[in-house]
């Protein structure tokens, strides 16, 4: 393993910032920048001698990939984690604009949700896994959310409370408790789980998200941050009346100023019960 890449490991190895997967992401991210920082041309690297002409590279690299901007951002923000852990927090720029990289476009064309049908259910042959699916859909949970979730801890009556530990980025929120068919869902995840959480005794987590993407690969199951995308789409109908944009409904120039309103209190309660901090984007769940 080349001196930089160890390094880069290393950091993120002894860092706890973030969700379990944050920091996963986090390091596959770091060490594909190391790999491609060495194929183009930068050899016998050190973690600590990053440089100005090292981000400009990679940032040249990836606009001539065509990538999106999205994937850039999310590429610069790893940078960023770099350069601060090594104290050269100065040598990448703070504002994304000084490399050219354009606005991250969060309105997308295509409604992205997925349902859940219960013949595909019925061939998740893991009982917990199968709950967490049922939990990702009811509730708009992430998949790690739905793995950690400790559903007797998390009952608060009229809303389940989700803690830090479980979430992205590690912001506490709740999510409400709305309907008959959730509760009842509520209380066959207690009793499945018991007192801990949707991971049997003896499995790590890491061990149960193995388990979790083999059988809903076994399943033809994918993309299954679908199920967040429709709880999003299905809770707007709830608060406004009407569809959304990406499930149908008008878009904004087409709502009248009441409606607007309606449209604006709708997206940051989504928001917040997503567990996103801003309310645009809501734009990539509804449309716009």
């Amino acid at each position: 393993m080349r001196d930089l890449n160890y390094q880069l490991k290393m950091l993120c190895r002894h860092s706890h910032e973030g969700s379990f997967e944050t920091r996963v992401g986090r390091e596959r991210q770091l060490t594909a920048i190391a790999n491609q920082l060495h194929e183009l041309g930068f050899r016998q690297l050190q973690a600590k001698s990053l440089k100005q002409k090292h981000v400009k590279a990679l940032v040249d690299h990836w606009q001539g990939q065509n990538l999106s901007p999205g994937t850039i951002k999310n590429r610069m923000s790893c940078l960023r984690w770099w350069a601060e852990k090594v104290n050269r927090r100065a040598v990448v720029a703070g504002s994304n604009d000084f490399y050219g990289i354009p606005d991250r476009q969060f309105v997308s064309d295509n409604s992205k949700a997925k349902g859940l049908a219960r013949e595909q259910l019925d061939q998740v042959k893991d009982e917990h896994v199968r709950m967490s699916l049922r939990l990702q859909k009811a509730f708009g949970l992430r998949r790690e959310e739905a793995l950690k979730i400790r559903p007797r801890w998390a009952d608060r009556g009229d809303h389940l409370h989700l803690k830090a530990s479980w979430t992205k980025g590690g912001r506490e929120r709740t999510v409400p408790i709305r309907t008959r068919e959730q509760r009842a869902l509520l209380e066959q995840a207690k009793r499945l789980a018991g007192v801990g959480a949707l991971i049997p005794g003896g499995r790590s987590y890491i061990e149960q998200l193995r388990i979790y993407e083999r059988h809903t690969a076994n399943a033809g199951l994918s993309k299954m941050h679908g199920l967040r995308h429709a709880y999003a789409q299905q809770r707007y109908l709830e608060l406004t009346g009407w569809p959304s944009p990406q499930g149908g409904g008008p878009s904004k120039k087409d709502l009248t100023p009441a409606q607007q309103q309606a449209d604006q209190l709708a997206r940051l309660a989504i928001s917040r019960e997503l567990g996103h901090v801003r309310e645009q984007i809501t734009a990539v769940y509804l449309g716009r």
